[in-house]
């Protein structure tokens, strides 16, 4: 969770006995891991960080001066060595005579793999000259909230100097390109003593002869502007005090849980986006306030803000008082297209004769009065990573709307920045989708062999996935599983028991927050039993029925609501088994239970085709490995039936089938993959039978 600035002096995280013996480069990369992995000092991807080394031209064997900088796309709390851009010193200073002016700026990117040394890969970023020409050895670029407060405020300008002194100059807003590189150079030069210089609405410059002198400096401002703010701000009532009370916890997550679905619906016409909600008190403090609306208006100020967060937010009218969420579900519609329609007249009145073509229309932040924000992006760190910004961004409006009041960038500068031409450049670069982004997967019976190997292939097809099941250890294991392999946004887990109604509705309702709804359902939650029809309970019999039949009714059920409140259509899975199809001696309750999922799958694939919902089968058979009704009394039940043991079981199925194979979870994922894509887009009411071959269970 983001901290807010007010009482939270940085610690100096600089530890002399790690960096003992680094080299110069190695510095700069210790130096920017430490920055970046406090929030208060940079956002996720944000800032920059430099070192003008002396090396060994490969070419001539002399020393010459490189700049090591964050290359392109990087995050530098995070990066690792490989993650600088470096170039030749004399080669970026040889481009100043190629340079023609601000009309022309883009065209010195072009310019900057010419002055690559040893071939790095490593794309640089326009950001390259703003730290060539800085003549310090070390240059720190930050987006702390506490100087982006000053920065974003009306009169940063005597605000910086009442603050600094002449300690850190000032710049007026410019565009990162060349031009600014050219104004810090020139700075510098006239202001030798200066530590650094804040840059109007977008952050701070700070420099140093060394890489230890260099953060310590970042560090020491910023806490300067934290303690001025706090100073200042700790009995001004934030945004102009509170309006609205936040709802208690549990009831902003089920208000969430109402609206992403249907928010989801609206934002997904050209992909599938995934929401992410967030109700920390930095956002319930905003999103109450009595100048909420009127600062959300502003936009932000920050170009790494803006760009993660659109121009502006869109309030949802909620009042948390009357918890009028059916009022608000009703408007959706037209406030959703109200706000299409007030981005598409900003992109008509600020395009420019070479501006690439209008992107999505719609909002990235939804804000919400009592409950939070709410994020939509294509995948689910950007939609987090989205909220955060947005974080930085209240941040910023809560110091520089107490202290000064509060300016947003300039429309037009936002857009130049939204439709930067080298921006459309990055984004034409990224790789293309994997074949499920943007879907979210609820998986029953996660915890076993099969629900995990599905949640696994689903994940390498950039899905996210809910893991469902009655074992809360079993289950947790397996997220903690798929956390190592694929990140901790995509995998969550839920325990629930898929014959309790309430317990399937909370999962929904989880999975709603936590993805923004869901597009697959896999209902793999099983058990087996055997038993001679005689020796079968009552007991028994209903135990199977509840869970392969009443279980698989009440998780569809809940997903078709789901689905149809996101109008997108979806996909549902039901792992049934060859006994649904051919009878097994000693297994009646199980092989019934298993035919009247086959037929309920039919009958919904009648009920979900208006819709685009479809709904297809895959049958397993004899699937042992990993199996958890393969544990205990089945396994030794099923030995017994067949005369054999139990290491002779797994060997027995092998040889009973016409192909002689194992069927392993592995194989029932990719069938449960290929209904879930779009490979399988014109299918519905099927049934694919994973056996390795069993005649009986020939469908026609």
């Amino acid at each position: 969770m983001l901290k807010t600035f007010e009482d939270q002096l940085l610690e100096n995280r600089w530890d002399m006995g790690a960096t003992a013996g680094l080299s110069e480069s190695e510095l700069l990369l210790y130096r920017s891991n430490i920055l970046g992995a406090d929030k208060r000092v940079t956002n996720y991807g944000g800032g920059n960080t430099s070192a003008k080394v002396m090396e060994t031209d490969p070419l001539t064997g002399q020393e010459v001066e490189v700049l090591w900088v964050k290359g392109s796309g990087g995050d530098i709390g995070s990066m690792t060595r490989d993650g600088f851009a470096t170039l030749y010193m004399d080669k970026l200073h040889a481009l100043k005579s190629l340079y023609r002016g601000v009309d022309f700026e883009d065209e010195m990117v072009g310019y900057l793999p010419h002055c690559t040394f040893r071939l790095n890969p490593r794309a640089a970023s326009i950001d390259t000259p703003l730290h060539a020409y800085v003549p310090r050895a070390h240059v720190d670029h930050v987006h702390a909230d506490a100087i982006i407060a000053i920065a974003g405020s009306e009169n940063s300008k005597a605000l910086t100097r009442d603050i600094f002194g002449h300690r850190i100059g000032w710049l007026p807003w410019k565009r990162p390109g060349y031009e600014l590189g050219l104004w810090l150079e020139a700075f510098c030069k006239d202001n030798p003593e200066a530590d650094g210089v804040v840059l109007e609405s977008h952050g701070l410059f700070t420099w140093g002869d060394t890489a230890q002198a260099c953060y310590d400096t970042t560090i020491d401002i910023i806490n300067v502007a934290t303690a001025w703010l706090s100073e200042r701000t700790q009995d001004v009532p934030a945004f102009g005090g509170a309006v609205h009370d936040s709802l208690p916890a549990a009831e902003r997550r089920a208000v969430a849980a109402q609206l992403m679905p249907a928010i989801r619906g609206f934002v997904s016409g050209n992909q599938h986006m995934v929401g992410h909600f967030d109700d920390s008190d930095a956002v319930l403090d905003f999103v109450n306030a009595r100048d909420m609306p009127s600062l959300a208006a502003l936009g932000t100020s920050c170009p790494d803000h803006f760009l993660r967060t659109k121009i502006r937010p869109l309030v949802i009218n909620f009042d948390p008082a009357k918890g009028n969420v059916d009022e608000v579900l009703a408007g959706l519609p037209a406030q959703i297209a109200a706000y299409r329609d007030d981005y598409s007249a900003y992109y008509d009145r600020c395009k420019r004769p070479d501006s690439p073509a209008m992107r999505d229309p719609n909002a990235v932040v939804y804000l919400v009065p009592g409950v939070g924000m709410i994020t939509f992006a294509n995948n689910k760190a950007t939609a987090r990573i989205s909220g955060e910004f947005y974080i930085n961004a209240i941040n910023v409006m809560r110091g520089a709307s107490a202290v000064s009041t509060y300016q947003g960038l300039p429309e037009q500068e936002a857009f130049d920045i939204e439709y930067w031409l080298l921006e459309e450049a990055k984004l034409q670069r990224m790789p293309k989708p994997k074949s499920l982004a943007g879907r979210v997967a609820l998986v029953t019976g996660g915890a076993g062999g099969i629900g995990a190997a599905t949640a696994e292939r689903y994940l390498r097809a950039g899905a996210c996935v809910m893991l469902a099941d009655i074992n809360a250890d079993g289950v947790e294991a397996v997220k903690d599983r798929l956390v190592q392999s694929h990140g901790a946004d995509v995998v969550r887990a839920t325990i629930m028991d898929v014959t309790d109604e309430a317990a399937v509705i909370r999962a929904m309702a989880n999975a709603a927050v936590e993805f923004g709804g869901i597009d697959i359902l896999v209902s793999n939650a099983g058990i087996a039993s055997s038993a001679p029809v005689e020796e079968t309970t009552l007991a028994l019999w209903n135990r199977n029925m509840d869970i392969l039949s009443t279980g698989y009714f009440l998780v569809s059920r809940e997903a078709f609501k789901l689905m149809r409140v996101q109008d997108m259509g979806g996909s549902i899975v039901f792992v049934a088994s060859k006994n649904g199809l051919a009878a097994s001696p000693n297994a009646s309750a199980y092989c019934t239970a298993k035919a009247a999922e086959i037929h309920l799958a039919r009958c919904l694939a009648l009920e979900g085709a208006e819709a685009g919902i479809r709904v297809n089968v895959v049958n397993p058979d004899a699937v042992l490995r990993g199996s958890k009704i393969w544990e205990g009394e089945w396994l030794e039940q099923r030995a017994d039936t067949y005369g054999t043991d139990k290491e002779g079981l797994e060997k027995m199925y092998r040889q009973r089938s016409m192909l002689k194979l194992s069927v392993l979870p592995e194989d029932i994922a990719e069938a449960c993959y290929f209904f879930a894509s779009d490979t399988s887009s014109k299918s519905t009411g099927n049934i694919l039978n994973v056996d390795a071959g069993n005649v009986q269970a020939f469908t026609r």
